[in-house]
């Protein structure tokens, strides 16, 4: 179950948004990802959670993940505790995963904020040797990511970190628009939103330029951190 990467959002859809084009880009590199969705979502004006499952089904086939896992916390109601801890350390612990994407720090739906810190916190005590979890009734090891991303939702935040993702625009939006009943569809009878509009992919759009101009490319993906990251040489970086 081991991978490189482990993107992780409180809503389905809040990966594809925010983190899309970074993980098809990685695994066209070889690199083996994986998708946890805290919640089903099953509060969002459109859809329900059966229908959300399906597309984040479909979703996750666009983008070429190994594994996609939605876990049943509630959405909105879902809080910082020790059994919600414990539930992410769990999956950190099943996939091992170098690295960890998830929401943003602060945002403009509060859930992002609330999840970011929860999924943060669970990547630190998923070292502890101390905190026990199970895995189909077999003891896990501790493990710690080398390293925790928040990535950039509704609000703009000044990146640490930008990927570009330029060679990936048209595969993330594809992935975006698998969620059907959330995003633009001539066709659909839900409620309009903030979001279901066509004008909102244009702002995801418009919102990576901005992303990727900060980094001199056309499309980026934006990431912020708590610990300052490392490289060997300066020469490594663009």
């Amino acid at each position: 179950m081991k991978v490189d990467i482990l993107a992780i959002g409180i809503h389905p859809d809040d990966v594809e948004l925010s983190c899309a084009g970074t993980l098809i880009k990685e695994v066209k590199a070889g690199k083996k990802v994986a998708i946890l969705d805290l919640s089903e979502g099953e509060l969002g004006t459109r859809g329900n959670a059966e229908t959300r499952k399906k597309e984040a089904a479909a979703a996750a086939e666009l983008m070429g993940v190994s594994s996609r896992v939605i876990l049943n916390m509630r959405d909105v109601f879902f809080t910082y505790d020790e059994a919600h801890i414990r539930q992410i350390v769990t999956y950190i612990r099943l996939f091992q995963p170098e690295i960890i994407l998830c929401n943003a720090p602060h945002d403009r739906h509060p859930d992002h904020g609330k999840a970011g810190k929860l999924i943060a916190d669970a990547a630190f005590y998923s070292g502890l040797v101390k905190i026990k979890t199970h895995h189909n009734s077999e003891e896990q090891k501790p493990w710690r990511p080398q390293a925790v991303y928040h990535y950039i939702q509704d609000r703009f935040i000044k990146p640490d970190v930008v990927v570009d993702v330029t060679a990936e625009i048209d595969a993330k939006m594809r992935a975006i628009l698998a969620y059907s009943s959330q995003f633009y569809n001539p066709d659909s009878a839900e409620p309009a939103t903030p979001i279901s509009g066509q004008d909102f992919m244009d702002f995801v759009k418009a919102k990576m330029r901005v992303v990727g101009r900060e980094a001199g490319v056309e499309y980026g993906e934006g990431y912020v951190v708590t610990r300052t990251p490392a490289v060997n040489s300066l020469l490594e970086l663009k």
